[in-house]
């Protein structure tokens, strides 16, 4: 078993670098938080946001789920963790984007691709990347005789463009966009290249963003 020393190695560096003598940013955060983004990203521990886009503390409102994805609005009754941090995002701390953030090599879309080995049963992430199965259809049917590596890396894309389209069936969120007091941006993070694309509207394609 791996122990967590160096988590903690981590943690005192942290204090020394952002608690010690030169405290200003969290004397400022401790009376609360404004970001001005929330992105939804994945959970696979390679692709930090806050790390890829070189953030500060409080910059960022963070999501973090298998294969960054966004559930349609679901009034009802069931725990809804990624839409309770949209609402707080957009209607509470009122940000002014919403990125949704995928990158290759995902391992939630390659078992939706695949088809989920579950743990049991009763498989909680068969049913959660089952979001995007939209997204896979579309895919098998434009591309049925790819490899699985081309395939898979094409849902990785679709995914994010199906989570923009479940973003827009939160009405308070839809009403923001509409009135441009919000935006919504689509990035792919290629780990190979070290790229990342964000997708256009007037092309209907990811292109490279840096």
């Amino acid at each position: 078993m791996r122990d967590v020393n160096k988590f903690i190695s981590g943690f005192k560096r942290f204090q020394k670098d952002w608690l010690g003598p030169d405290a200003g940013l969290f004397d400022k955060l401790k009376k609360g938080q404004s970001p001005c983004t929330i992105v939804i990203a994945c959970s696979d521990s390679r692709v930090d946001p806050l790390f890829l886009t070189n953030s500060r503390p409080g910059d960022l409102f963070v999501v973090r789920n298998v294969a960054n994805l966004v559930p349609p609005c679901e009034p009802d009754a069931g725990h809804h963790g990624v839409s309770a941090a949209l609402e707080y995002a957009v209607c509470h701390l009122e940000v002014d984007n919403i990125i949704v953030m995928g990158h290759s090599q995902c391992g939630g879309i390659r078992g939706l691709m695949e088809g989920i080995c579950a743990c049991s049963e009763h498989s909680f992430i068969g049913s959660w990347v089952g979001i995007a199965q939209h997204a896979k259809e579309k895919v098998l049917a434009e591309l049925p005789d790819k490899p699985m590596d081309m395939q898979a890396g094409a849902c990785e894309k679709a995914a994010i463009l199906v989570s923009l389209e479940n973003l827009m069936t939160f009405p308070w969120l839809k009403e923001r966009v509409d009135n441009g007091q919000l935006a919504l941006h689509g990035w792919y993070f290629d780990l190979q290249t070290g790229t990342l694309s964000g997708y256009s509207t007037d092309t209907s394609s990811f292109e490279r963003i840096s």
